[in-house]
């Protein structure tokens, strides 16, 4: 069983900045890939970015640019640092961590962002 503890979630102004944080403890596989989803009411969840445990990255194209994926493999965290946010990007953001056929998802964390 893999644990993910989310952070850093709250209410920023169009233009703003934010700095999400989701650390993993538990069973965790050296080779192994994080990120986070989003989901905005009445729309399905999303990817938004994801990053392996050797550092390769994926982006939704609506937030290339502007999110920057990163983790700390020593401390099983990876952060969503999010620029110039828009109102559309408010939605609950889900952590995630796989490995093989196994994925596990993080509480969520409330985004929002004011006009």
């Amino acid at each position: 069983q893999v644990q993910l503890v989310e952070s850093g979630g709250g209410l920023v102004q169009a233009g703003g900045s934010l700095r999400l944080s989701c650390a993993a403890s538990g069973s965790i596989f050296s080779i192994n890939a994080m990120g986070w989803y989003r989901q905005a009411p009445g729309k399905q969840r999303e990817l938004v970015a994801a990053i392996t445990s050797g550092g390769s990255t994926n982006y939704a194209d609506s937030v290339k640019g502007l999110f920057t994926i990163s983790r700390d493999n020593a401390k099983n965290t990876v952060y969503l640092q999010m620029n110039s946010l828009k109102p559309e990007d408010t939605a609950v953001y889900y952590c995630f961590y796989g490995w093989g056929s196994s994925l596990y998802w993080g509480q969520g964390t409330q985004v929002t962002v004011s006009s």
